[in-house]
């Protein structure tokens, strides 16, 4: 999971896309970058660490021009520490192509190896994004060799790209001196959409929200295989790339990830959020009397309409039992365990009055690893709370994810060949209660009847892009270890310089 966004317009475009990265922030917090072009030249900065952090107001005047795009990171394939890994990717040839992606490509070793063999390119990193601009600039290539770069070869080069590349892909890319390019996944698993500013500006971005953010209007959602291509004069021209398109967008996204002011495939992310929280309600009363419940408090922030849903239907308070430490990232998307296990009570702290004494219901969003929800259940205990139920208002994550959410490993996911009464007890709560797989689908889809379906394969292990294999995951798996490895060593190390600082 990245955001990503891309922007051409009649005025310089650098805060225009820094703004929207601020409200995409959420998507990514491990690095951020962007680009600029002015004329045929680019200008780029890029490095970990938020938005604000990356971007000083000296890096912003080095980036001149009328046409742009920017990344935050959030990394599902290669080094999570590496600054060459942090998008956006550039090509000198053709044209000098600038790229960012949002995604995970479940063929990129078969591409790597295919790159270097037959079309003599060199991929200097493990990021899958190196792999995808240089099968789309070898396309490029051999589309318009010999002849002049109009859309028809652009879109032509994305056709072939779909052909090659397999997995989950959002891309906006930059072709220096010719315009804005941003295409989709024939399934259309990661979001991007397309916004008009006031002045004819065009900008995509992977949420609504940046778009309305920056004071533009959203068009409509770059459908699943469709290439969008904007010209220097701002025209924009589109083309279906793809042979046999269908919607299946991630159902996670409505879940957990995207931002609840979001639209995104026609469907509101807080709707569907309160939606699932009226099917939990559902769930709930079949699974435990509903009066056994003094208070219903939601595990901020993700899960509040869900959880807002659930009281109302149930007949219970809703109560904020926690506060958040809004200066501290989103745990789900920390690389490293024990980073993520350590911020969890850096970024919660629980409001006593509301725990003393009383059976408590806890909503949370989603429940992956299990170890967060094993830390907010002590901290409820510690607070007083007699007995403390936990719901989710997703069901099991029970199977590895390959299109860019980070659990790839089954060793890592607290469902994975757990009964619910083992995930209860690992968690250490009363009562389990957990969102079932068909409704989840049935209330998001229907806010939308033209979705095909939902990749939804963290819950029910169906891969829709049919290419995933026993030996994929095994090498998924090696990798993962490989990453976790460095991630531990790189924060041991990290937590040895500060206390040396300190010393």
């Amino acid at each position: 999971m990245c955001g990503i966004v891309g922007v051409i317009a009649r005025t310089p475009v650098n805060q225009l896309i820094y703004d929207a990265l601020l409200l995409l922030q959420h998507r990514g917090q491990d690095a951020a970058g962007i680009v600029t072009m002015q004329g045929t030249k680019c200008f780029m900065h890029k490095a970990r660490g938020m938005v604000r952090d990356v971007f000083r107001t000296r890096n912003m005047r080095a980036l001149p021009g009328n046409v742009g795009l920017g990344q935050v990171r959030y990394p599902t394939a290669g080094n999570a520490y590496s600054e060459e890994e942090a998008q956006p990717f550039y090509v000198n040839a053709p044209f000098g192509i600038v790229l960012v992606h949002n995604g995970n490509l479940t063929n990129a070793q078969a591409l790597k190896a295919e790159l270097f063999d037959i079309d003599r390119r060199h991929i200097n990193t493990e990021s899958d994004t190196e792999v995808l601009i240089n099968i789309l600039a070898h396309e490029l290539e051999l589309a318009a060799r010999d002849l002049p770069l109009t859309p028809a070869e652009v879109f032509k080069a994305v056709a072939a790209v779909h052909q090659r590349v397999k997995g989950s892909y959002a891309v906006v890319a930059l072709i220096a001196g010719h315009g804005l390019l941003a295409f989709r996944d024939p399934y259309g698993i990661r979001p991007l959409c397309l916004g008009e500013g006031p002045d004819g500006e065009i900008m995509v971005a992977s949420e609504s929200v940046a778009v309305e953010g920056v004071g533009f209007k959203p068009q409509r959602d770059v459908a699943p295989g469709e290439a969008i291509f904007v010209d220097m004069a701002g025209t924009v021209h589109a083309r279906q790339c793809a042979a046999n398109p269908t919607l299946n967008p991630c159902i996670f996204e409505y879940v957990y990830l995207a931002r609840p002011d979001s639209v995104m495939d026609g469907i509101s992310v807080y709707q569907a959020r309160l939606n699932l929280g009226e099917t939990l309600a559902q769930r709930l009363i079949s699974t435990m009397p509903p009066n056994e419940i003094d208070v219903v408090i939601p595990i901020p922030e993700s899960s509040r309409p869900s959880a807002m849903q659930l009281a109302q239907k149930i007949g219970k308070p809703y109560r904020e039992g926690f506060v958040k430490n809004r200066y501290v990232g989103r745990t789900f998307i920390m690389p490293g365990q024990s980073v993520r296990k350590k911020s969890v009570r850096q970024k919660l702290n629980a409001i006593g009055v509301e725990f003393k004494g009383r059976n408590v219901l806890l909503v949370d969003d989603s429940i992956v690893r299990g170890t967060t929800s094993k830390e907010i259940v002590q901290m409820a205990r510690e607070a007083g709370a007699r007995r403390v139920y936990m719901a989710s208002a997703a069901p099991p994550v029970r199977f590895p994810n390959v299109y860019g959410i980070d659990m790839p490993t089954k060793e890592e996911l607290v469902a994975h060949g757990r009964t619910i009464a083992e995930i209860r007890e690992f968690i250490g709560a009363d009562q389990l209660i957990y969102q079932d797989v068909d409704a989840m689908k049935r209330v998001i889809g229907a806010l939308n009847p033209k979705l095909a379906g939902f990749e939804a394969s963290c819950f029910d292990g169906r891969y829709i892009t049919g290419d995933v294999s026993a030996a994929d995951f095994a090498s998924i798996e090696a990798q993962r270890r490989l990453q976790f490895d460095e991630d531990e060593e790189s924060n041991r190390s990290r937590l040895a310089l500060q206390s040396g600082e300190a010393a």
